[in-house]
């Protein structure tokens, strides 16, 4: 099975007991060091109870420069502050895009310097595409949950963005943060303009990725 589109000749689904049928998702290690305990895998058991889909219910730390990367059809990558990634981080991430990879990746805390870079670091790795705002009737907010709203949790409403390649969504974005900060022991939004329903997004993201 092909899963987001992933050219099975590099990557695969399977878990590291031997089983094809459980989906795998990377928690991207990137510019060097960086990653995030804050962004909560809770959304993949849920995935699992409310669909056909087999969801390992816990993300694997995974450099974002190494080739284990093409071993996982579906990632997040999340963090505070400015950062910068390294060349073959770049050549990575491009690769593993246009070849079916799915990203999911969001501003921790509303991290305006985290949302500079990755738009400046996207400028870079794919220069023709442009991030959209992705609209509410599309399928995406309809695979588990029919999500109506975008709601923040400081009041108000706002859009994901997405970035498609040969007419495929590959990464879906967010300024304000997904990362369901309640949900992560030790963790907190910090004064961030977190989306409040991201889990159910999470969940339909994660869902869409693996069904389109």
């Amino acid at each position: 099975m092909l899963l987001c589109g992933f050219d099975s000749s590099g990557a695969g689904a399977g878990s590291s007991d031997g089983r094809d049928d459980i989906v795998k998702s990377a928690n991207l290690i990137y510019a060097g060091s960086k990653s995030s305990v804050c962004f909560s895998d809770k959304f993949l058991a849920t995935v699992g109870k409310e669909s056909n889909i087999t969801a390992d219910s816990r993300f694997t730390p995974v450099k974002l420069a190494a080739t284990e990367l093409f071993d996982y059809p579906f990632a997040i990558m999340t963090g505070e502050g400015a950062f910068t990634l390294l060349e073959q981080e770049r050549q990575n991430l491009k690769s593993y895009l246009k070849r079916g990879g799915f990203l999911l990746a969001s501003a921790g805390c509303s991290s305006v310097d985290w949302d500079r870079s990755f738009r400046r670091e996207f400028k870079q790795i794919l220069p023709d595409k442009k991030l959209k705002k992705i609209a509410l009737d599309h399928a995406l907010f309809k695979t588990i949950y029919d999500i109506k709203t975008i709601r923040l949790k400081n009041g108000g409403t706002t859009q994901l963005e997405g970035l498609e390649i040969d007419g495929r969504i590959v990464l879906i974005y967010s300024a304000e943060g997904l990362n369901d900060t309640p949900n992560v022991k030790g963790c907190c939004c910090c004064g961030g303009n977190e989306i409040k329903n991201c889990h159910e997004i999470n969940a339909n993201v994660f869902a869409y990725c693996l069904t389109h």
